[in-house]
């Protein structure tokens, strides 16, 4: 059935390889920077508790494995459209001085995502929603700006970084548990789980509860 649901996500999203790769590229390099980041995320809101910590006892063959889902590990406030609605009237209102800009490394993860994020929206169907969770008030907004003003949001939404569903410890302790043990076919299973939180995102059911 969870293999079904999986077929199922990626044969309605239209999703190309290269769209897939690209997500998981980016989930490797969030794993990979929050491992480098362990003492400075680890006071942070929104991730679950010691995530960067898990992350960083972890191997590099590891975050790769729990790297590969079909749908993005990190979020950039993407379900709140009233963030998204302010952020994009007026792009140069939003800069901010150099002191409030995060390290380079995650500048340079973040302007990534965003770009991916914009790239997915300005395409057909529902990438952007299935792949990132992006309302679809927020995709539009995203469709209607140009990939030259990209950069002006990537110093404010730095600070918004942060792992999804950050809320749900069950799924980050599964996820890391399998990866640290290199079990394939737990991963397997807690990343096709990870569909059902996506699809409880739209419907607002909490994970565990979706039988109910």
């Amino acid at each position: 059935m969870q293999d079904a649901f999986g077929g199922g996500w990626t044969q309605e999203s239209h999703l190309t390889a290269e769209v897939q790769g690209s997500l998981r590229d980016l989930n490797h390099r969030f794993l990979d920077l929050a491992a480098s980041r362990a003492r400075e995320w680890s006071p942070r809101g929104g991730f679950p508790a010691d995530f960067a910590g898990r992350a960083a006892r972890l191997s590099g063959a590891q975050r790769a494995a729990a790297a590969d889902c079909p749908y993005a590990l990190f979020d950039l406030r993407f379900q709140d459209d009233g963030h998204w609605r302010l952020r994009l009237q007026n792009l140069e209102a939003w800069r901010v001085a150099d002191e409030a800009v995060p390290g380079d490394a995650t500048v340079g993860f973040v302007r990534l995502a965003l770009f991916y994020a914009w790239h997915v929206a300005s395409g057909p169907g529902l990438k952007a929603q299935l792949l990132l969770g992006v309302n679809g008030s927020t995709a539009a907004q995203l469709r209607r700006i140009t990939v030259d003003q990209l950069p002006a949001l990537v110093a404010t939404e730095s600070a918004n970084l942060s792992a999804r569903w950050a809320d749900c410890a069950a799924f980050w302790d599964a996820l890391m548990s399998a990866a640290s043990r290199a079990d394939a076919a737990a991963l397997r299973r807690i990343q096709l789980q990870g569909l059902q939180l996506a699809a409880a995102d739209r419907l607002r059911k909490p994970f565990g509860q979706e039988g109910g």
